[in-house]
C-alpha cells in the first residue's frame, strides 16, 4: 500500500526561519542551489545525492548540510518514497546566531553536505517537531542555539582564504542573469555578454558554477519569486515579476526547486498572520 504524501511547511517568527517536512514523496530535485543554508535529515528512505560535483548514496539518520548556493541535485536509488524534514535559514540569521555563539562576524561554511549517522539527528527532530507544531516557548530557542552550535563546531571550517571565483568571462554571464532574470534571455545574449563561443560558454559556466546557465537562470528566477512570495504578492505578478512565462512554467519550476507550489509556499506566511 502506498504511503499518503504529506507536504508540510511552517515559518517561525521568532527565530526567522522555514520548516519542510515531506513525507511518502517519489520527487526528483533537479540541479539548483539556494541562497539560504539548508538543514535537513532523512527519517526514512534513501537517495543519490549529486553535490558541487561531488556524488553521495544518503539514508536514514544521515544529515544534510547546504551553504547557500551549493548546487545540488537528489533523486530515488529505489521505488521507495522519502521522508524528510528541513529547516531554511537565511544568511542574515545565520550570521547572527553565529556572531552569539563563536564571535566571529564571517558567515559559517559546512564543510561537506552530509554527515552519515550523524549523532545530532535526535536534536534537529526534536527541534523540527516544534515548529512544526508551532511552539513558542523558549524550549525552541534553546534547542535552536544548541544545534547550531553542535554543527558549527563539529562541521564548520575557518574562512583562511579567499572563495574561489569564477573566470572573468562566466562573471559577465551570471552577473547579466542576475540584473535581468525578468526579461527573456537566450544563450545568444549570454555568448555575446560573455565573448565565448556557445559550446565554451556551457562548458566553462557549467564545470564553474556546478550547474548550466539555464538551470541557474531558473534558480535565480525561483529564488526571487519566493521573496515577493513572502511579501503577499499574488501568484501572477511574482510569476510575471520573475521572468517566467506563464503560470504553469512558473509553478512547475518552483515545486521542482522547492517542493512546494507556489501557494503552498506562500501559505506558511499568511497562516502565520492569522
Amino acid at each position: 500500500m502506498m504511503t499518503q504524501e504529506e507536504r508540510i511547511a511552517r515559518f517561525d517568527k521568532v527565530l526567522g526561519i522555514e520548516a519542510y517536512r515531506f513525507k511518502g514523496i517519489m520527487q526528483k530535485f533537479p540541479n539548483h542551489f539556494h541562497e539560504y543554508y539548508v538543514i535537513g535529515f532523512i527519517e526514512n528512505g534513501s537517495r543519490h545525492l549529486s553535490c558541487k560535483n561531488k556524488e553521495y548514496m544518503i539514508g536514514t539518520g544521515d544529515i544534510l548540510l547546504f551553504n547557500p548556493m551549493d548546487s545540488h541535485t537528489c533523486e530515488q536509488i529505489d521505488d521507495q518514497t522519502l521522508d524528510y524534514r528541513c529547516i531554511n535559514i537565511k544568511p542574515a540569521v545565520m550570521q547572527k546566531i553565529a556572531y552569539e555563539i563563536t564571535s566571529q562576524n564571517d558567515l559559517p561554511e559546512f564543510i561537506e553536505p552530509v554527515v552519515f549517522r550523524s549523532e545530532q539527528v535526535s536534536l534537529l527532530r526534536e527541534l523540527h517537531q516544534m515548529l512544526m507544531d508551532e511552539r513558542s516557548d523558549f524550549q525552541k530557542e534553546e534547542a535552536f542555539y544548541f544545534l547550531i552550535e553542535q554543527l558549527l563546531a563539529n562541521y564548520t571550517k575557518p574562512i583562511l582564504a579567499k572563495s574561489f571565483e569564477a573566470s572573468a568571462e562566466i562573471q559577465k554571464a551570471y552577473k547579466y542573469m542576475d540584473e535581468n532574470f525578468s526579461e527573456p534571455i537566450s544563450l545568444d545574449d549570454l555568448s555575446n555578454i560573455s565573448g565565448l563561443n556557445k559550446y565554451t560558454l556551457l562548458r566553462s559556466f557549467t564545470r564553474q558554477k556546478g550547474l548550466t546557465p539555464y538551470q541557474y537562470l531558473e534558480t535565480i528566477r525561483v529564488n526571487h519569486a519566493k521573496k515577493q512570495l513572502e511579501q503577499g504578492i499574488t501568484l501572477i505578478e511574482s510569476a510575471g515579476q520573475s521572468g517566467f512565462t506563464d503560470q504553469s512554467h512558473f509553478t512547475k519550476f518552483f515545486k521542482n526547486f522547492i517542493g512546494l507550489t507556489p501557494k503552498q509556499y506562500q501559505n506558511i506566511f499568511t497562516d502565520n498572520d492569522k
